[in-house]
């Protein structure tokens, strides 16, 4: 037996978030599931990006966990800045989430500004090469 067509379409929750670009085109930028934990807190690392989204300098952004060896994790956030921006600093990403209304325990303690972002051929972060790469850099 067949059900039936209710207009709403199957899905599948896949756990991904994604914007539409200026374009058009789906991109695929995180997972609802990711979360940082600093000090036996859960840091909602998909609320943080979405606002670090809302800058009208950043064209990209992931928040990744740094290990730390008193808190276990802490926050990175790298973001690809539009054509254009410059300047984008860590008492600037601050300033925003602050005014943004984001709980000061949500913040990223790194800020690292990259021409690009791994991603697979389909446009998703690669989480975890961003993870490496920071971690085997140099801080920013």
């Amino acid at each position: 037996m067949v059900p039936a067509d209710d207009g709403r379409g199957d899905w599948f929750d896949t756990g991904d978030l994604a914007h539409l670009d200026e374009d058009g085109y789906l991109r695929i930028t995180g997972r609802t599931k990711d979360v940082i934990i600093r000090g036996g807190e859960n840091v909602p690392v998909a609320y943080v990006e979405n606002v670090l989204y809302e800058h009208p300098a950043v064209e990209a952004v992931a928040v990744v966990a740094v290990p730390d060896p008193r808190l276990q994790e802490r926050a990175c956030a790298c973001v690809v800045l539009k054509p254009g921006a410059s300047g984008f600093e860590f008492a600037e990403m601050q300033a925003h989430l602050a005014e943004k209304g984001v709980a000061k325990q949500y913040w990223p303690e790194r800020l690292e500004v990259l021409d690009e972002l791994p991603r697979t051929p389909s446009g998703k972060i690669q989480k975890f090469q961003l993870r490496a790469q920071v971690v085997d850099g140099p801080a920013g």
